[in-house]
């Protein structure tokens, strides 16, 4: 029961962060429960069917773990997503991306080479554990392999790890002695 809870939890914090970050703000009212309750007729929360203490409680949650602010201008409050948010936003599309791989391979493979310098060597390590994560295989140092379209994951790891112009992304009709390659990834 406490897992179901848990995740019920994280999914509404994820919705709101969707949310802010989708309108860009939302409109805070003098107090907090008016705004709350126009978060609750917006789409992603009709699906999600949550009640307005749970959405009260988890726009806390999120500005408490400095995902979203409270910013204000002349007459008015806003919540804004952070840069912190940002990345969190980046990184749930990512995970969603990750999930999209075509059935049938079209024959081509996508190669994605990258010359990070070693004063960045944070983000090339985090660039190689991601793309790894996502399957790709390493043929080199910095130039690595994958059978399916990919360049959306790609452009959301340029700016999810702010790195540009540094990493280049090709689609090959064939590599020379690939068995081993069609081994790995299970294709025919």
């Amino acid at each position: 029961m406490r897992e179901k809870t848990k995740e019920k939890v994280l999914s509404a914090s994820k919705d709101l962060l969707l949310i802010i970050g989708t309108l860009g703000f939302v409109f805070v009212a003098a107090t907090m429960g008016n705004a709350i309750q126009l978060l609750k007729y917006t789409p992603i929360m009709k699906r999600s069917k949550l009640k307005v203490f749970e959405i009260n409680h988890n726009l806390k949650r999120l500005l408490k773990r400095g995902l979203i602010e409270i910013k204000e201008d002349k007459d008015y409050q806003y919540l804004r997503v952070t840069n912190k948010g940002q990345r969190m936003l980046l990184k749930l599309e990512l995970g969603g991306l990750a999930k999209n791989k075509p059935k049938k391979w079209d024959r081509k493979y996508r190669v994605v080479i990258f010359d990070i310098p070693e004063a960045t060597r944070k983000v090339r390590d985090d660039l190689r554990r991601t793309i790894k994560g996502f399957g790709f295989i390493c043929l080199q140092k910095s130039v690595w392999i994958y059978p399916y379209p990919c360049q959306d994951i790609i452009e959301l790891l340029n700016k999810y790890l702010g790195i540009h112009g540094e990493m280049i992304y090709m689609t090959v009709d064939s590599i020379e002695n690939d068995k081993w390659l069609k081994n790995i990834f299970n294709l025919k």
